[in-house]
């Protein structure tokens, strides 16, 4: 037995393995959107339509958030917004 293992793991962690606290961050890494370039080919299949993103963002019409300066979405909340929009549309 050495010093190490009188040590206490982290508050936040499960286990004392730091690989345990990150492998539950990577599928919401890989849900993210980071700007209106990002969001603007998820949602239209192409970049160039960035401005009607910031349009859309402004008028507050799209689920969004902000890491710092950049315009961020989650493709999960996107792709459940845009079901919603279908479903309010059928009469």
């Amino acid at each position: 037995m050495d010093e190490t293992d009188n040590i206490p793991a982290p508050p936040n962690s499960i286990s004392g393995d730091h690989r345990t606290r990150h492998a539950s961050a990577a599928p919401l890494a890989g849900d993210i959107l980071s700007g209106a370039n990002e969001i603007a080919e998820f949602i239209y299949g192409d970049r160039k339509y960035r401005r009607k993103v910031y349009n859309l963002v402004e008028t507050n019409c799209l689920p969004v958030f902000r890491l710092g300066a950049n315009i961020c979405a989650r493709r999960s909340i996107l792709l459940s917004w845009i079901a919603k929009q279908e479903r309010t549309q059928r009469l």
